[in-house]
């Protein structure tokens, strides 16, 4: 079972890194949104986000980046950072529903995740944007492009097909249930919570899986209750729609405009035999593979920067 590789450790060096609000570095202006108090809704939800440009104006529609299960906007910091340097866009990096600083939600489904972007783009006076989207935020994406596909000026794609994921619900469900059950004394110190709870998943899954979900573990200031950042336990109740995710799709028409697949080649996340039956839900699309595993972005930052933005700028 291989959901992340070993570039996870550069993942997390990362993330640990942080922006003050109001402050730029090398030319890059950087927002961080301030958060209300979280909140729980069924109905489409304001998504928490960061903002960045370049120095050059803003002059084409801009690029909504979506992290995967698990993750958040941070993830992309680095990468949209660098890009805004190479496409004259503005870059929102978006918290999905029930993960970071977004509204948690009883619901976790493409339709409802589809839902929240298009009010994103309402509330902003947004005609369309540039979509992008890794793992579930791929998928996401590609819903959202299919539902909506006047919003979607162009697609990409990371490391994720519309026809199969590599790991079973019941392998995800063991994850789900060792966050669920976790129970920590708010007596507790961080770095001891930490300790515990890394203990603990460790008997669902893998090292470098559980070095990615720790980065969601939270204290509260306060009462020094310990939480999820990520809403586990809605997240394991919508896990049987993962495996749905194809039938709920083809019920859309294709979705026609540019499309660009970015895969790593050691990464069970797409097959190189699926892309006839992906061609068919995106005609205008194309794949590019990168020797990497299923974190494409953090293994060949370079390249991966490289293929978006010169995607980003080709005429439409």
């Amino acid at each position: 079972m291989q959901l992340l590789t070993k570039s996870l450790r550069c993942c997390l060096a990362r993330t640990a890194l942080r922006i003050a609000p109001g402050c730029s570095a090398a030319g890059v202006q950087v927002q961080l949104q301030v958060q209300a108090p979280r909140s729980y809704s069924s109905e489409p939800v304001e998504l928490s986000f960061d903002v960045y440009q370049g120095e050059e104006e803003p002059k084409q529609a801009p690029l909504l980046a979506l992290h995967g299960l698990f993750g958040s906007k941070q993830n992309w910091r680095g990468v949209s950072k660098a890009m805004v340097r190479r496409s004259p866009r503005q870059i929102y990096n978006l918290d999905a529903r029930n993960h970071g600083e977004s509204p948690h939600s009883e619901e976790h489904t493409s339709l409802a995740m589809s839902e929240d972007l298009r009010l994103f783009l309402e509330q902003r006076n947004l005609p369309s944007a540039a979509c992008l989207g890794h793992s579930m935020g791929g998928r996401t994406m590609m819903y959202f492009a299919r539902r909506y596909p006047e919003l979607v000026e162009r697609l990409i794609v990371v490391d994720i097909s519309p026809i199969s994921v590599p790991r079973s619900t019941g392998e995800m469900g063991l994850i789900f249930d060792a966050m669920v059950d976790l129970s920590l004394p708010p007596t507790l110190s961080m770095s001891e919570g930490r300790k515990l709870a890394r203990a603990k998943l460790m008997e669902a899954t893998e090292d470098e899986t559980v070095d990615f979900i720790m980065l969601n573990l939270r204290k509260h200031p306060e009462t020094g209750e310990f939480s999820w950042a990520c809403n586990a336990r809605v997240l394991r109740d919508f896990l049987s729609r993962f495996d749905n995710y194809q039938s709920h799709l083809e019920e859309l028409p294709p979705y026609t405009g540019p499309t660009m697949f970015i895969c790593g080649t050691k990464s069970p996340y797409m097959r190189k035999e699926q892309w006839p039956e992906i061609v068919r839900m995106f005609p205008n699309g194309e794949i590019h593979w990168l020797e990497a595993g299923h974190l494409v972005h953090f293994e060949k930052p370079q390249e991966f920067i490289s293929l978006v933005t010169d995607f980003l700028n080709r005429e439409s």
